[in-house]
């Protein structure tokens, strides 16, 4: 069983995933403009739940969600299952690719054979593809890598029914009945405004009142926990930008990619300015993570230095802020 399926790396496993699958059926879409049709654009911090043992941070909506929203703007549904037993799991895996359907997986990271030692930690949210089976192994397609590559039905089991915080429970996906015209351009504005929305939420868990509650929280760690807890919590923020919001900045690239492919299509060159806005928004975020490695790695010179991330990340809030503001006003019409 091997699907003719065309590998494309990406930068981040969502956006990926869902590209290389729609690119399977005709629909041409690029990573970015599955990211910002799908509002993936986000900031969510929940300190009561604990990821890695720290308090939970994402720059990205919940996984899934992105996919669903590009489904529900654009025209298509998607079919997915979750299973009790990892039998039953193989067995609908096999039937699909039986029937040359590639099909999508939500997986654990850290027994992902193929991925280096550094990058495999338990994080149970990647995502990939599976397109055909060969001697006993699986033919994946994981869009954050260069080239495909391939795990046994041992090793693919291990990572579909990972333990833990958004344990996937063999977890399986793919698009159907997709249109034969679409509309990108109303797709495009729905997903900047919901985008938006999030941003500029009243709720202090999400956007930039979340960035602005984490900034808050960094000097009532020290007090409260001491360094070495304070540093392994902001390491765990930088891992998320960096690391898990792949393409670096919290995917603020990423999405200063897309506010450049909306500008064209939507002949709004208002969304230029903001795209290199963004962009630059992006590398502060970075010279944040930046700093925060030398505190960790105790290189840093800044004196009073959790005071001075704090106030850094709260001016990343209030720019934030200000450039949703003009984000929203830009497709008002």
């Amino acid at each position: 069983m091997n699907i003719n399926f065309k590998h494309k790396q990406s930068a981040h496993c969502e956006n990926g995933t869902a590209s290389n699958l729609l690119q399977f059926y005709g629909l041409e879409l690029s990573e970015p403009m599955i990211f910002g049709i799908g509002s993936g654009l986000l900031f969510f911090y929940f300190p009561l739940l604990k990821v890695n043992s720290a308090p939970a941070v994402s720059y990205r909506t919940f996984p899934g969600h992105i996919f669903e929203k590009v489904a529900k703007r654009i025209g298509f549904k998607i079919k997915r299952q979750k299973f009790s037993s990892p039998e039953k799991a193989q067995q609908v895996l096999d039937k699909n690719l039986e029937k040359g359907i590639p099909t999508g997986l939500q997986v654990g990271v850290y027994n992902l054979t193929y991925f280096p030692d550094e990058y495999r930690f338990h994080f149970n949210a990647h995502n990939l593809v599976v397109y055909g089976k060969e001697n006993g192994e699986y033919l994946i397609s994981d869009p954050v890598m260069q080239h495909t590559t391939r795990l046994t039905e041992k090793e693919l089991e291990k990572v579909r029914f990972a333990k833990g915080v958004l344990a996937p429970k063999g977890h399986l996906y793919y698009p159907t009945e997709l249109p034969k015209n679409i509309h990108l351009e109303k797709a495009i504005i729905k997903g900047i405004k919901n985008t938006c929305d999030n941003m500029l939420s009243p709720l202090f868990i999400v956007g930039v009142k979340a960035i602005e509650r984490v900034s808050k929280h960094i000097p009532f760690w020290v007090k409260r926990y001491g360094i070495q807890k304070t540093n392994h919590y902001l390491a765990q923020i930088v891992r998320m930008q960096e690391e898990i919001g792949t393409g670096g900045g919290g995917f603020r690239f990423i999405y200063g990619a897309f506010l450049q492919e909306a500008a064209t299509i939507l002949n709004n060159p208002k969304l230029i300015e903001l795209s290199k806005e963004i962009t630059d928004i992006g590398d502060v975020w970075r010279n944040f993570a930046l700093e925060i490695s030398r505190v960790y790695k105790k290189r840093s010179n800044i004196i009073n230095v959790y005071n001075k991330l704090s106030q850094d990340l709260y001016q990343i809030a209030q720019r934030e802020k200000e450039f949703f503001k003009k984000l929203r006003n830009a497709v008002k019409k």
